[in-house]
């Protein structure tokens, strides 16, 4: 089953050539899931051979511009576009009253609907469930309320021995199976035991989401353990005063929440334009965790 994380924008609010405002396309199985969506998403996209149209659900960290500029545009393009199905919105208070705004003075109307769930930002909770996926918030520190999301996908199906089964085993006693259950007859007899005919799951992978945030080590404990974790990194550590000041991280201390949370990759994203190469980011970040990867655009990293 795909999971993956395409970076579309990796960049710090200040324009720099080359690079993009923050955005990330999350796939699981067939599903879209925009992580944010800073000016050019749709650009991104559709040089990226993306198609807007699979998107389904999106989730805005924070209201600053680098972050969700590219909102407007994007419904506007899918609305020209004969969009119908629904779309998913989840974001931080006053994101559905300045779309509303926009949208008002532009005396234009949507013609598909936008589920719109106003995400808290002070705590972590579960703000989404579907069949496959859970999505739980990450509270944040920055200027303005800001939430991170952390996806975890739910457990998946045991996997048949094929060889091992009947060719006529009926549908509904291998959904049994690979449910977990052995299958019995009426008298309670088992006639096909789970554990003989199935292999166990793989286990559940996990993809967390920290937008804009200073150093805060209280977020290793809600990301513990997941398989891949994006921090940003907008400063590096000779600037960690100023970072601080300014309610962002570093790539050593990015590295830090990865090391204390025990993450089996990092990586590291929202660079600042003063920067012209980023080599300086992997090292400093390396230094500390090994596993650490630059959130390069145009770049799919698998969660695995």
């Amino acid at each position: 089953m795909q999971f993956s994380v395409t970076i579309l924008g990796a960049g710090s609010a200040s324009p720099a050539l080359g690079r993009h405002p923050t955005a990330q396309l999350l796939a699981y199985d067939t599903d879209c899931y925009l992580i944010d969506c800073g000016e050019g998403t749709q650009y991104q996209l559709l040089k990226l051979k993306l198609r807007p149209s699979k998107l389904k659900y999106v989730f805005i960290s924070h209201l600053h511009g680098d972050h969700y500029f590219g909102l407007i545009g994007l419904l506007s393009t899918l609305n020209l576009g004969g969009r119908t199905e629904p779309l998913w919105l989840f974001g931080p208070r006053g994101l559905n009253e300045i779309l509303t705004m926009q949208f008002k003075y532009a005396e234009s109307s949507l013609q598909f609907p936008i589920h719109y769930t106003e995400v808290e930002t002070t705590r972590s909770y579960q703000v989404f469930e579907n069949e496959q996926l859970t999505v739980q918030t990450i509270p944040l520190q920055h200027r303005v309320p800001c939430a991170g999301y952390l996806f975890r996908e739910k457990q998946r199906p045991r996997n048949i021995i094929k060889e091992k089964l009947p060719d006529d085993l009926p549908f509904e006693f291998i959904h049994q199976l690979k449910a977990g259950h052995d299958v019995r007859d009426e008298a309670g007899t088992v006639l096909f035991a789970c554990a003989d005919y199935t292999y166990p799951p793989l286990p559940c992978r996990s993809y967390a989401f920290c937008s804009d945030t200073r150093y805060e080590p209280a977020l290793a404990e809600i990301v513990k353990g997941v398989d891949l974790l994006y921090h940003e990194a907008t400063f590096m550590e000779d600037l960690a005063q100023q970072a601080s000041e300014r309610y962002h991280a570093t790539a050593r201390q990015a590295a830090q929440i990865a090391q204390q949370a025990q993450v089996k990759k990092l990586l590291i994203g929202h660079f600042s334009s003063r920067y012209k190469t980023l080599d300086g980011f992997r090292d400093e970040a390396q230094a500390v965790f090994l596993n650490t990867e630059i959130a390069e655009e145009g770049q799919t990293f698998a969660v695995e």
